[in-house]
């Protein structure tokens, strides 16, 4: 075979290795515009697994390239003045130059061609001459540009400004970021040892603080002496470089993530950062473009035609660089919103930065350092009131006058099994049993305001004596039997109102026997449901009325703590998102104008709800379809109206407000609201969403993502689920019920077990 692959880094030519490697009598032929030893980079992160497969496939190259690398176990976080170290990372890094010169010396020594200062113009010329064209071209991918219409680019140029440099300051064997406050704005640096004597430093900030500096009109010789003056402390006298000199004005650039829909064309192939890139603060794309070079050798060599081997390529390869993508978006959007957590604890902000990618979990941080992370954990229960040796999630936490033993939540469920609104023994059960298995707050399914209100016929109500008399009943068992608080979430289906319970058809009208219903607007919630009377002001009061009844009623049953559903497309949800509101009043149209009504319902709440006792807030901080529903951004400026009304903590969750919501589900995937709310309103909140192990809980709590977290699926399957949880980790300080003894010594014992067979293997 005729190859050809266009590119000459480290992607291009350890193709052409892998290719003569299986079969010497290929032609293969490298292509590359530069010099031989031109490069505009400093260092290359690969991990050991990566080494590992570079030996598999070629040990000669792999042990020359083994014998140029720089090792470094640790991650040293400057940051406010404090140094963190932790340990147990295992990186390893390489000069760009040096892996360049190892790879062309082993090609070269198999028989590949090797054309430098050769540019490429028409890569369908290419294609013509040879039986494959491999583009492994880069970033600026002439193929990709060529043939965008059958590759299908995403190009989606991030927000944060970087320069990649180097020096000759030593730093101490650990993958180092630096943060400094300067009087434009925050400025921070990656940097990394990759030889004796040199390591790589990127530059990097927001687009504002770039903008303060004038990096994009000055020279970069000059911008480099400011980085060298901000970065003064760190760089020990030494000076930053560039290799960059035949770039004109600055050398500061965007990074472009970049992802193709498809990878070949005819006999053209995509590899590398021509196919996908991953951001740097991940140190991932040389181990994408060398993996996928050995993927790509090892299909053509087993299959009998390029179109087989191109897709089982792209079969094979695309979940990793996708795994690997998700990963660095989660890093490089950690960093481009770094100033939100710039005001975190050095230890709780370390913690953070270690975690950003979610790669690296609580209980892997305790296999790599488990001396600095129970450090950690000790700092984050002192802030709580807690107790020295347990994980965050056995913290503490206090609301107003009500005061959680620790930070699991039983979610919100809906049952479906009231009777005209009354809980029944089931629900004594249900509830009962989550509260004794160990949760610090368990919630009631929404409970509605008003026979008209309900989802279904099988949903619970604060309406009628008889509610408040069963619901009593609950919450004097949690209270008696459990150490528990328990909070009654209150709300109104509006649109969603008169559909069938949940396992028979959900948000579908009932078969039989539907019931009118009323919204902020006469907008049905599909196509399939009724259309709803528009609210008017009398109505508007009414409701107001019932919710504040509701919350009387709550009280007289002793609940510790209310919630008040905004959200998932029922009735105050139904108010604040564009989508359902259509009003022409002073109840539509504007964030402000949409809010004024659960902001009004809110306050005549809290005006009957005793002072000592906490409110929360349920939202949807995400619309899911674009910029015609609220954004992530609107949930700022949410949270802000509620935080300003009063409201004690943030319950966020997001879409179900609209039957065209695309989500973007994975594990966590709702926490980064949370996350953005707490950090950059400064509230409390609650992580909701897809979060189903206690290292979940933890990484979320400890990284300062959420106060308090919520799981529903998990206690519907396993009511004692924190208790497991506590067994699990090794906790003994969780309070167990006292019939339920011998079940939790029986656990400790299997628990305790299973650690001395995994000492012995």
């Amino acid at each position: 075979m005729k190859v050809c692959c266009l590119g000459g880094g480290p992607a291009g030519l350890y193709f052409a290795i892998s290719m003569k490697l299986r079969d010497p009598k290929h032609e293969v032929v490298v292509i590359e515009r530069n010099r031989a030893d031109d490069t505009f980079g400093w260092g290359v992160v690969l991990s050991d697994e990566t080494l590992d497969n570079l030996a598999a496939n070629d040990a000669e190259s792999a042990a020359t390239i083994r014998s140029h690398f720089a090792y470094w176990d640790d991650v040293a976080v400057h940051y406010r003045g404090t140094k963190t170290t932790s340990t147990g990372h295992g990186f390893c890094g390489i000069g760009r130059r040096q892996l360049l010169l190892d790879l062309q010396a082993r090609a070269r020594a198999l028989g590949v061609e090797l054309r430098f200062e050769t540019p490429v113009d028409d890569v369908q010329g290419y294609m013509d001459s040879f039986d494959l064209v491999v583009a492994a071209d880069g970033l600026n991918s002439v193929a990709r540009r060529q043939f965008a219409a059958q590759f299908k680019p995403e190009i989606d140029t991030r927000k944060c400004k970087f320069t990649w440099l180097g020096t000759h300051q030593k730093f101490d064997d650990a993958f180092t970021f630096i943060f400094e406050n300067t009087e434009k704005g925050w400025v921070w640096a990656h940097a990394y040892q990759f030889d004796d004597n040199t390591a790589t430093f990127i530059v990097e900030c927001t687009q504002d603080t770039y903008d303060a500096y004038g990096f994009g009109e000055i020279s970069q010789q000059d911008s480099i002496a400011i980085c060298e003056e901000i970065f003064k402390d760190h760089l020990g006298g030494h000076a930053l470089m560039t290799n960059a000199n035949h770039i004109r004005g600055s050398a500061w650039l965007s990074f472009p993530r970049v992802l193709c829909a498809h990878w070949s064309h005819e006999n053209l192939v995509l590899m590398g950062d021509a196919a996908a890139t991953a951001h740097f603060s991940i140190g991932s794309g040389s181990k994408l473009a060398l993996e996928s070079a050995i993927a790509l050798a090892d299909y053509l060599h087993e299959e009998a035609d390029l179109p087989a081997a191109f897709a089982k390529y792209e079969d094979a390869r695309r979940l990793e660089v996708l795994r690997l993508q998700s990963a660095a978006r989660n890093s490089m959007e950690w960093f481009e919103e770094v100033e939100r957590y710039l005001t975190l604890d050095p230890v709780q902000f370390n913690y953070a930065v270690l975690t950003r990618s979610q790669r690296i979990s609580h209980e892997n941080l305790r296999l790599r350092d488990a001396k600095w992370l129970r450090g950690a954990e000790d700092w984050f229960q002192a802030q709580a009131g807690g107790q020295a040796g347990r994980a965050p999630m056995f913290a503490p936490y206090r609301l107003r006058d009500m005061e959680l033993k620790n930070r699991i939540v039983v979610s919100p469920m809906a049952q479906y099994k009231a009777v005209d609104g009354c809980p029944t023994d089931w629900h004594l059960v249900h509830y009962g049993g989550r509260a004794t298995g160990g949760a610090g707050l368990v919630y009631t399914e929404m409970t509605c305001v008003s026979a008209q209100g309900r989802i279904t016929p099988g949903c619970t109500g604060f309406y009628a004596p008889e509610h408040a008399a069963a619901w009593a009943r609950i919450v004097d068992f949690i209270h008696t039997e459990s150490s528990a608080k328990v909070c009654a979430q209150l709300g109104h289906a509006g649109a969603k109102a008169s559909t069938q319970l949940g396992w028979e058809a959900i948000d579908e009208p009932l078969v039989r026997g539907n019931w009118p219903i009323i919204a902020a607007s006469a907008q049905p919630w599909s196509a399939g449901n009724a259309t709803p009377r528009a609210m008017d002001r009398a109505d508007m009061d009414r409701v107001k009325a019932e919710f504040v009844a509701a919350a009387e009623m709550a009280e007289s049953c002793g609940f510790d703590m209310l919630e008040l559903h905004m959200a998932h497309g029922y009735l105050l949800s139904g108010f604040i998102s564009p989508l359902s509101n259509r009003r022409t009043d002073t109840y539509g149209g504007s964030l402000d104008n949409r809010m004024r009504y659960p902001l009004e319902v809110f306050a005549a709440v809290r005006a009957v709800w005793p002072d000592h006792k906490p409110i929360s807030v349920r939202i949807s901080a995400h619309d899911w379809v674009g910029d015609e529903g609220n954004t992530p951004e609107d949930a700022v400026k949410i949270a802000r109206m509620l935080q300003a009304a009063g409201v004690d903590i943030c319950d966020v969750s997001a879409g179900q407000t609209s039957p065209r919501a695309k989500p973007v589900y994975g594990r966590m995937f709702q926490t980064p609201f949370s996350d953005r709310i707490r950090n950059e309103v400064g509230m409390a909140t609650m992580a909701v969403g897809n979060i189903y192990e206690p290292d979940h809980v933890n990484s979320i709590l400890m990284a300062g993502r959420a106060d308090l977290v919520c799981l529903a699926r998990p206690h519907l399957s396993n009511p004692m689920w924190t208790l497991h949880a506590a067994a699990a980790l090794g906790d003994r300080a969780e309070q167990w019920p006292d019939p339920y003894l011998n079940g939790r010594d029986q656990m400790w014992r299997l628990a305790e077990r299973e650690e001395q067979m995994a000492g012995k293997v």
